[in-house]
C-alpha cells in the first residue's frame, strides 16, 4: 500500500470521527435545548424550580406510583407520583416500570365502574376517574412531557355556576381533603378536570390556595403530555349533608358525618381569607349583658332580580321591620360582591330568602340566628331541605322556619320561558294542562322534572299576615343557643374495671352482681346527669334484658338462672343521648365458681 493511500485513508477516518463527534455534540446540544425548552414550559405552569433531566429520568426509570385510601370507588382518594395527562387523548396515563406501585391493584375491577369519584357527589357516572396504562418505554415515542412540580389536588367541580353546589360539593370537601394531607397546603395547586369554564364564582376557589387553579382546557396550552410530579386525586365526601335525587328523591344523606363545628371552622377560614374579621357573639370570651345590648340586631333579606321574585318585597321588608323593631337590609348576588354580602350576613340576626342557592350563605350567620326560607305555590318545603338540614346540624346553632305560598292567585307563572327556567310551552298540551292543574309537586328525581321547574321559578306575592303568623309561631320554639359546654358535646369513654360476681341460691335461683368504675374522662367533666345502660344476654339466645341504672353496681336476680353463661354489656350515658362504648363481660354461673369475669375485648 502506498504512503499516499495510507494518508488518504487516515484522513478519511479522522474526518469521519470528527463528523461523528460533531453529530453527537449537535444531538446533545439539541437534547439540552429541548430540555431547556421543556423546563421553561414547566416553569410556565409553576414558578417552582424543577430539574427537568432528573424528573424525566425518574419517570422513565420508576414510572408512575399510586397508593389509595378507601375500599370503594365512592370513598377512595389516591396519591400519585408522576401521573400524566395526554391532552390529545384527554386521558390520564399510568406508566409502568419495574418500580411502579399500584395499590390497590384492582385489575379489571378498576372499571367496575371506576377507580374513584372525582367529585364529592357520590357515584355519579359523569364524575368517574380512571387512567390508561402504558409501559414507560413508550415515552421514547411520545411528545416530551411537561412536568408540574407543584403538589396538586385533581378534582371535578360539580356545578360551578350554582353557589350551593360550589360550597356543598366543591369548596367544603376540597378544604377538608386538603386538611387530610399535610402537603396539600396553601402552596398546593388545584386542577379542575370537569371541563367547565371559570364560572361566576371562581374567586371563591382561589381562596383555597395561593396558586391559580388550572382548568382542563388550559392543560393543552402547556404541551401534549403533562406529568404531575405529586398529585392527589378525588375528594372526601365526609362534609356533604345532602343528596340531590339522582337515585331517590332528594333529601338529607342517610349517614351525615359532618357537624356544624366543622362547617363553622371552614366558614371562619374563608372569612379570614376575605379579610372579614367579625367575632361571633356566641364565641366572645367574657361577653357581658352590656355587649348584648350594644349589638345592633338587623334582618337581611336576599333579593333576586330575574327569577323567583318576591313581588311585594318592599311590603315584606316594612312588615319585618315593624314586627321585630329591627333594621332590615337587602343583599343581592347580582348587584354586590360576595365578600360584602358575607360581611353583612355574618352579623345578622335573621336571614330571609326565597328557596335558592343563595341560602348556602347561611353558613356564615352567627350562632343563634334564624333562617327563614320562602317557597312558591305547590312546592312542599318538606321535600326540598338542603338549608333546613344545614341549619339543623349539631353545632350550627341556627333556628329554621319555612313559609309556603298556599294561594294560587298570589303567584305569577312563566310557561313561555325556556325549559331550564320553568317553561312548559314545549310540552304536549295535555301535559301542560296537568301541570297547571296540579296543586302540589310530587316527589321526583333530579334534574329536569318540568313540573318542579315550572313551580320553583314562579314569582310570589307573599301573603304578609300568614307569613308573620308563621314567623311568630316559629320564633316561639326557638331554642336558647348558649355557648356550648364541653360536657354537652363530648361522649363518655368506656366504663373501667367491669366485674361480675355470682352466687347460686337454690337449684332454681341465682344472683348476678355487676359493678364497674366510671369512665376515665368523667372525672374531668361537669355532667348534670350520669346513668349506665346494662344489657344481659343468655349465651345462645337472640334477646337480651336491658336496664338503665343510676349507680355503679347492681345485683340482678330476676330471670337469672344457675349453671348458665351470660354476656353482659355496660356503658355510660351523659345527658340522656350521649352514649359511650360498651364494655363487654362474659360470666358463667355455677355452684363451684364465683368471682371476677373476663373481658371480651
Amino acid at each position: 500500500m502506498s504512503v499516499g493511500a495510507l494518508l488518504n485513508g487516515l484522513l478519511v477516518s479522522v474526518v469521519a470521527a470528527l463528523l461523528w463527534k460533531y453529530s453527537k455534540l449537535s444531538e446533545h446540544a439539541a437534547l439540552l435545548e429541548e430540555e431547556l425548552h421543556m423546563t421553561r414550559q414547566s416553569q410556565e405552569v409553576s414558578q417552582e424550580h424543577i430539574d427537568y433531566h432528573v424528573a424525566l429520568q425518574a419517570l422513565q426509570e420508576h414510572g408512575t406510583r399510586m397508593v389509595c385510601t378507601g375500599k370503594m370507588h365512592t370513598d377512595r382518594i389516591c396519591r400519585f407520583d408522576y401521573l400524566c395527562y395526554c391532552s390529545e387523548a384527554e386521558e390520564f396515563v399510568f406508566f409502568h416500570s419495574n418500580s411502579s406501585v399500584m395499590l390497590p391493584n384492582l385489575g379489571s375491577r378498576r372499571f367496575q365502574p371506576a377507580l374513584l369519584d372525582l367529585s364529592s357527589v357520590e357515584d355519579h357516572n359523569t364524575q368517574y376517574f380512571n387512567f390508561l396504562e402504558l409501559p414507560a418505554a413508550a415515552l421514547k415515542f411520545m411528545p416530551k412531557p411537561v412536568f408540574v412540580p407543584d403538589v396538586t389536588l385533581i378534582l371535578n367541580r360539580f356545578n360551578p355556576d350554582n353557589l350551593m353546589h360550589v360550597f356543598h360539593d366543591d369548596l367544603l370537601p376540597a378544604f377538608y381533603t386538603m386538611k387530610q394531607y399535610s402537603d396539600l397546603d396553601d402552596e398546593a395547586r388545584l386542577v379542575f378536570m370537569e371541563g367547565w369554564g371559570e364560572g361566576p364564582h371562581f374567586d371563591l376557589y382561589r381562596l383555597l390556595s395561593s396558586k391559580q387553579p388550572l382548568l382542563k382546557e388550559q392543560l393543552r396550552n402547556f404541551g401534549k403530555l403533562m406529568c404531575f410530579t405529586k398529585s392527589y386525586v378525588g375528594l372526601s365526601k365526609m362534609t356533604t349533608w345532602y343528596q340531590y335525587g339522582f337515585v331517590q328523591p332528594q333529601g338529607p344523606k342517610a349517614n351525615i358525618l359532618v357537624s356544624g363545628n366543622e362547617i363553622r371552622q371552614f366558614a371562619r377560614a374563608l372569612m379570614v381569607k376575605m379579610n372579614i374579621t367579625r367575632v361571633e357573639e356566641a364565641e366572645k370570651d367574657g361577653g357581658s349583658a352590656e355587649d348584648e345590648k350594644e349589638k345592633d340586631d338587623y334582618i337581611v333579606v336576599f333579593t333576586r332580580s330575574t327569577t323567583r321574585l318576591i313581588i311585594n318585597e318592599a311590603e315584606l321588608i316594612m312588615a319585618l321591620a315593624q314586627e321585630f323593631q329591627m333594621k332590615v337590609v337587602t343583599v343581592s348576588l347580582e348587584e354586590q360582591s360576595f365578600n360584602s354580602i358575607v360581611q353583612v350576613i355574618s352579623g345578622a340576626s335573621m336571614l330571609v330568602s326565597m328557596h335558592g342557592a343563595q341560602l348556602i350563605t347561611s353558613l356564615f350567620l352567627p350562632r343563634g340566628a334564624t333562617v327563614v326560607e320562602l317557597f312558591p305555590f305547590a312546592v312542599n318545603p318538606e321535600q326540598y331541605t338542603p338549608y333546613k338540614t344545614l341549619a339543623s346540624l349539631p353545632g350550627m346553632d341556627l333556628h329554621y322556619i319555612s313559609w309556603r305560598n298556599t294561594k294560587e292567585e298570589n303567584t305569577i307563572t312563566h310557561p313561555d320561558r325556556t325549559w331550564e327556567q320553568g317553561g312548559i310551552a314545549h310540552l304536549e298540551k295535555e301535559e301542560q294542562e296537568r301541570i297547571l292543574a296540579s296543586k302540589d309537586v310530587p316527589r321526583h328525581l333530579c334534574c329536569r322534572n318540568p313540573e318542579w321547574l315550572f313551580r320553583i321559578y314562579q314569582d310570589t306575592l307573599v301573603d304578609i299576615p300568614s307569613f308573620l303568623e308563621i314567623l311568630k309561631e316559629g320564633m316561639k320554639t326557638k331554642p336558647s343557643f348558649k355557648k356550648s359546654k364541653l360536657a354537652s358535646t363530648v361522649h363518655p369513654g368506656r366504663v373501667r374495671e367491669p366485674q361480675c360476681q355470682t352466687s347460686v341460691q337454690t337449684t332454681n335461683e341465682a344472683k348476678l352482681t355487676v359493678s364497674w368504675q366510671i369512665p376515665w374522662n368523667l372525672k374531668y367533666l361537669k355532667v348534670r346527669e350520669v346513668k349506665y345502660e346494662v344489657w344481659i344476654q343468655e349465651q345462645g339466645e337472640n334477646t337480651y334484658m336491658p336496664y338503665i341504672l343510676p349507680q355503679q353496681n347492681y345485683t340482678f336476680s330476676e330471670n337469672i338462672k344457675p349453671f348458665t353463661t351470660y354476656l353482659v354489656w355496660v356503658r355510660c350515658i351523659f345527658n340522656k343521648n350521649l352514649l359511650g362504648p360498651f364494655a363487654d363481660v362474659l360470666i358463667s354461673i355455677s355452684r363451684s365458681w364465683s368471682g371476677l369475669a373476663s373481658l371480651q375485648t
